[in-house]
């Protein structure tokens, strides 16, 4: 759901479809930024035998702002190739895959990566090899070591992967969008609810439990990504704010011949989706602006703040558990406090409890993931809950692959964050049971703790 089939027309088209972003100080390399952008939806693992892989038509970027414009200074840049090793079989492979090169592997990409910056473009490298799908046991017995094999260095620094990962993304997405039928809400709280139906389930179920996505993945030093390659520890500094979205383009023309070996793509690129913040163009973009909300620069989003200062699903929750939430209900005021979260940051010192920090560089209304790279990495247990739980490190302040980003921004929906910007509001007592009920728990493939991080992809021998 963070963008899961998010608009029409990319949800018929999902090798442009980034289903997350995820951006943070890496835990595990001190000094580096880990950045992270999934493709491609609901990955059956069983999807053969034409398993999953990027669009060689795209062009994916990871884009970074650091002068608080909305606009890319830094753009990392994409571009896939497939290549078909054994044209006469039907079969993805004819043997098991032992290794990147293996003469039975029949299906495969490859990938370059180039830095686009006010200097102009850098090739970063070429002919980087993804790894395969995880087919099973017998075509794929060591698919860790394959995918270890698969990260690349970039020199200076850099690593790189390119290839399928167990989607971590953990939601309850038949509850939410069973008009925010929230399990744990309804459960503890028996006396709310809509006349007639019964809510009685206390767990939440994580959709995306068995599915993959088409993982990007690129770690770099702090200094390749700030303004003026600031690499400091004031956490007040706003040349330690990042802000990072990804997106997907095509060119305008595409002509096809009889052979489609021959079809001819020209013409300027056209971007046909973007993310950053996770929910906002799934949750917040009415559904007739969907599609117009992915072609748009972040820069040009103050036109869609009106959705963000008066969120639909807050009145949802009041229609749906009528009397638990009176506080939001009485609360006719904009939403400045979700402006703040989503759109431009967090000023310092808005956070009464916490030591001084900003994920603002700029008052340019923008759907951006910021990220304030002094921060360092929580050590013991990070909070799931981030910013929300007193863990300056996580969300909002950039995403880490664990934070329960769906518990966060309903919670925020439903007014938690209202008194960071109006004192005398009081937040609803069962703000704190707002979640869908699905925790980092729920991702049977569990987390690497390092890099690429998301765990390795469900195979579909092994996933009925």
């Amino acid at each position: 759901m963070s963008s899961h089939r998010e608009a029409p027309e990319v949800s018929k088209d999902p090798v442009v479809d980034s289903t997350d972003v995820y951006a943070f100080v890496s835990p595990d390399r001190s000094g580096t930024v880990t950045l992270i952008a999934n493709y491609v939806p609901f990955e059956a693992p069983a999807g053969g035998p034409n398993f999953y892989e990027f669009g060689d038509d795209v062009l994916y970027a990871i884009n970074v702002d650091n002068d608080g414009d909305g606009d890319a200074d830094i753009s990392y840049q994409f571009r896939f190739q497939s290549q078909l090793t054994v044209p006469t079989t039907f079969l993805y492979n004819t043997g098991p895959i032992l290794s990147l090169t293996s003469s039975s592997w029949n299906r495969r990409q490859t990938y370059s990566v180039t830095r686009v910056d006010r200097h102009g473009a850098q090739l970063l490298g070429q002919n980087l090899p993804c790894p395969p799908c995880n087919v099973g046991p017998l075509s794929t017995p060591n698919y860790a070591s394959l995918a270890s094999a698969a990260v690349q260095s970039l020199g200076s620094g850099r690593a790189v992967f390119a290839g399928q990962r167990a989607d971590g993304f953990f939601v309850d997405i038949g509850a939410i969008f069973d008009l925010a039928d929230l399990r744990p809400l309804a459960a503890a709280h028996t006396t709310f609810g809509l006349p007639g139906v019964s809510l009685s389930s206390s767990g939440g179920v994580n959709t995306l439990a068995t599915s993959n996505v088409q993982s990007i993945a690129l770690q770099v030093p702090i200094g390749d990504l700030t303004r003026d390659g600031f690499a400091g520890s004031s956490t007040t500094d706003p040349r330690a704010v990042i802000g990072v979205w990804t997106s997907a383009s095509r060119q305008r023309v595409r002509v096809f011949d009889r052979d489609d070996s021959s079809s001819l793509w020209s013409g300027p690129f056209t971007q046909l989706s973007r993310l950053g913040n996770p929910l906002v163009n799934e949750v917040l973009i009415p559904l007739s602006e969907k599609d117009y909300w992915n072609r748009q620069s972040p820069s040009d989003d103050s036109q869609f703040a009106k959705f963000v200062a008066q969120p639909e699903l807050a009145s949802l929750l009041n229609v749906l558990f009528p009397g638990a939430f009176p506080h939001l209900a009485a609360y006719s005021k904009p939403r400045v406090d979700l402006e703040a979260i989503l759109l431009t940051g967090l000023p310092a010192g808005i956070l009464p409890t916490a030591p001084l920090f900003t994920t603002s560089n700029g008052n340019v209304e923008a759907d951006l993931l910021r990220l304030n790279v002094a921060v360092p990495p929580a050590t013991g247990s990070p909070s799931p809950l981030g910013v929300l739980g007193g863990d300056l490190a996580g969300f909002p302040n950039g995403r880490r692959v664990t934070d329960d980003v769906v518990a966060i921004e309903l919670q925020a929906i439903a007014g938690a964050t209202i008194p960071l910007v109006d004192p005398t509001y009081t937040v609803d007592a069962v703000v704190p049971s707002v979640t869908d009920g699905t925790t980092a728990a729920s991702v049977p493939s569990g987390f690497l703790s390092n890099f690429p991080y998301l765990g390795t992809p469900y195979s579909g021998f092994d996933v009925a």
